[in-house]
């Protein structure tokens, strides 16, 4: 038989909440790092577009245009966007696991220190003899 037990939660584990939030934080961070990898990807062939146009409307040289440095840059961005896309997704995940394990640590531990607890209901098992 199983009956019902109300009690407190007094503290939480500071080591377990900075794990928990390093894992949340670098998988959203992941998924954010790639749509902005993805979008840096399209915005380079967009501006190598605009710059092949603009070269031939106005018949100047693509050094003597906006962007006419970094041509070489955005054409490797461009042309490597499988490599781009993971390398920001992951560099970003990394970034976000730091800040949500820090996040969760800075939240466990004001918890901890906060006289109130959390009421909770936990099923325990009778015993039998």
């Amino acid at each position: 038989m199983i009956h019902q037990v109300s009690g407190r939660v007094v503290t939480v584990s500071v080591r377990a909440a900075m794990i928990a939030g390093a894992w949340i934080g670098f998988g959203l961070g992941v998924v954010t790092g790639c749509v902005l990898g993805a979008t840096l990807a399209w915005f380079a062939g967009a501006i190598l577009n605009w710059q092949r146009d603009l070269g031939l409307t106005l018949g100047v040289t693509e050094q003597l245009l906006p962007f006419g440095s970094q041509i070489p840059v955005l054409q490797r961005l461009q042309s490597d966007w499988f490599i781009v896309v993971p390398f920001a997704g992951v560099l970003v995940g990394i970034f976000a696991a730091l800040v949500g394990g820090l996040i969760g640590g800075l939240v466990a531990a004001s918890y901890n220190r906060s006289p109130f607890g959390v009421q909770v209901v936990v099923e325990v098992p009778d015993q039998v003899p």
